[in-house]
């Protein structure tokens, strides 16, 4: 079989690397002339340096995340610590903690004080249970506001960066579906990992080249504007452009923006390689050899503050935070408005699943219903599921 692959995402390069191991001919059509979409690097002239687009943090219960990297070679490109460990500082107060979950299954962690979240009582981990009951109306600050300082300093921030969307809005079901791939499996689903060079090295450049070693056809910079009829095809654009090319699709409607910062300048690594952050602006710092890397998620709450005033203000935490020079160094700021769908209760109803009207044609992408919020995770799932789909249907 042949398949015409449009989108050369992670969803996109997913479905076309699980087609051509399955022994079929794929052909993938990329508008811009680079893949990767929102998990790409680049070289900065202003920087002088390569950097990603923005950040982004696996675990290893990202079953489906690590066996597609192990597929094209780049399982060893990803970095972490030894341990399930997450340190976090509070801007306002200066106080640092740093959850340390056991290895095994059973959460023995949240029986010691010196390993969970400072402030926080033993019963406020039931909370956690909440959202195993948690409906399809249920939005995570109803369901979880009332857990104390484990909302405020763990709950909300793990929601933010996890939904992309705020917790009196976000849904709590796709949070749940995270928690219990991960925390609810143990500390050994739970071990942080990123890209040790950059996204591109890790997720992209890998696959391009596994998919042409393999036969792939990949085409850049052509953009595919009407699905040829009865062609196999695997539409993984974004949720507007998928809308013009699939005929009387319901889509999501709104997004959430996400602010990545990086400044050229270096901080010591700590024992983990990150950060998260409460009390400011900034949630996650990746420290990496010569860049600090910042991660602001559910950014609509920001967009009225010009790039040089939120690069002021990041840079003034992190530099109160960790003991740095107050003076800015050179920084990007890159704002990606649209960078995934709304997560309320409402826009996850509109998700479509993978199969289309047309028989020939299937859907991937983050935005799709994978039962997981939009992330690299839900992405690259979408597109094998895209990808079996079409095997199965033919």
């Amino acid at each position: 079989m042949s398949v015409h692959v449009i989108g050369a995402g992670l969803a996109g390069l997913a479905a076309a690397c699980q087609l051509t191991e399955l022994g079929h001919h794929v052909v993938v059509f990329e508008a811009a002339p680079q893949a990767g979409g929102r998990a790409r690097s680049y070289f900065d002239k202003q920087l002088g340096c390569r950097i990603d687009n923005g950040n982004h943090l696996l675990l290893s219960g990202n079953i489906s995340a690590l066996s597609y990297l192990h597929r094209i070679g780049a399982r060893r490109s990803l970095l972490g610590p030894a341990q399930p460990v997450f340190p976090f500082r509070d801007v306002k107060t200066g106080e640092a903690w740093t959850l340390r979950l056991n290895q095994g299954g059973f959460p023995w962690w949240v029986f010691s004080p010196s390993r969970r979240v400072p402030g926080t009582r033993l019963h406020q981990y039931l909370a956690l249970l909440k959202l195993r009951r948690a409906t399809q109306s249920d939005n995570v600050a109803s369901l979880l506001g009332n857990s104390g300082q484990l909302y405020h300093r763990l709950l909300k921030p793990l929601a933010i960066s996890a939904l992309n969307t705020m917790p009196h809005e976000a849904a709590a079901e796709p949070l749940r579906a995270v928690l219990a791939e991960t925390i609810d499996r143990g500390g050994y689903a739970t071990l942080p990992r990123w890209a040790k060079l950059g996204l591109s090295e890790t997720f992209i450049d890998p696959a391009l080249e596994w998919l042409r070693n393999h036969g792939a056809d990949i085409r850049m910079g052509e953009r595919v504007t009407e699905l040829q009829q009865g062609q196999a095809t695997v539409v993984a654009v974004p949720p507007w452009i998928a809308a013009e090319l699939v005929p009387g699709l319901t889509v999501p409607t709104e997004y959430e923006s996400i602010c990545n910062l990086h400044f050229r300048a270096q901080m010591d690594p700590g024992e983990a390689g990150f950060w998260g952050l409460t009390g400011g602006l900034s949630e996650w710092v990746f420290a990496r050899r010569d860049v600090i890397s910042v991660t602001i998620s559910a950014a609509n709450r920001y967009m009225d503050m010009d790039q040089e005033a939120i690069a002021e203000r990041v840079w003034g935490e992190l530099a109160k935070t960790f003991k740095l020079d107050s003076a800015v160094p050179p920084h990007r700021v890159l704002w990606e408005k649209r960078a995934t769908i709304l997560a309320t209760p409402a826009q996850l109803a509109r998700r479509p699943g993978t199969r289309t009207a047309n028989p020939s044609v299937v859907l991937a992408g983050d935005w799709t219903d994978t039962g997981l919020p939009p992330t690299i995770e839900g992405a690259i799932r979408s597109g094998n599921a895209a990808a079996m789909a079409l095997v199965n249907q033919a």
